[in-house]
C-alpha cells in the first residue's frame, strides 16, 4: 500500500470528483500553488496510485440498458482452464468487470448488453469459448448507487 499524506489525498479526491479539472483549481483546493500541485499529481500517476482519467457515461444513453451480474463456476482450476477464460474475457467488451472471489463461485463478472437477446448472445459465445461448470445470471432492475471513485480521508494527517 502507497502511503498517501493529506494533500495527497486531497488531490486524488479532487481528481476523482472531476478529472478535468484546471490543475490551478486542484491547486486552490488543496493549498499548493500549481507547480507543486503538478508534480504531485505527476507522481502519483508514476507510482500507480492513479491509473488514468476517464469520461463517465450513461450507459442506458449508449443502447447498453440492461446491467448483469454473473457468477461462474470453474469446471477446474489449472493453469490452461485460467489462462483460456482470462483469454475470452479480454476479447469480449461487454465485460466491464471480473472477479475472482472465494465462497460459491470462482468468478464474478459485470456483463453490459443492449438487452436480454444482446446477453444470451454473449453468454453463447462465451460457453463457446470455455467450458464453464455453471453461470448463474442476475439481472439488474434498478442502479441506486454508482460511485466511480473511492473514499479517502480528506480531513485528518
Amino acid at each position: 500500500m502507497t502511503t498517501l499524506d493529506l494533500i495527497d489525498r486531497k488531490i486524488v479526491a479532487a481528481l476523482m470528483r472531476d478529472a478535468t479539472q484546471p490543475i490551478g483549481r486542484i491547486a486552490d483546493q488543496v493549498g499548493l500553488s500549481q507547480t507543486p500541485c503538478w508534480k504531485r499529481i505527476q507522481k502519483l500517476e508514476a507510482t500507480g496510485v492513479l491509473t488514468g482519467r476517464v469520461a463517465l457515461a450513461d450507459p442506458a444513453k449508449l443502447g447498453l440498458g440492461l446491467t448483469v451480474f454473473a457468477g461462474v463456476e470453474a469446471p477446474d482450476h489449472s493453469p490452461e482452464w485460467r489462462a483460456g477464460f482470462e483469454s475470452a474475457l479480454a476479447a469480449m467488451p461487454e465485460v466491464r468487470e471480473v472477479y475472482r472471489m472465494a465462497g460459491v463461485y470462482d468468478y464474478l463478472l459485470q456483463i453490459v448488453a443492449r438487452d436480454v437477446p444482446a446477453f444470451d448472445a454473449f453468454y453463447k459465445r462465451l460457453t463457446t469459448m470455455v467450458t464453464v461448470k455453471s453461470c448463474s445470471s442476475l439481472f439488474v432492475l434498478e442502479r441506486l448507487k454508482a460511485t466511480p471513485g473511492y473514499p479517502l480521508d480528506t480531513s485528518t494527517r
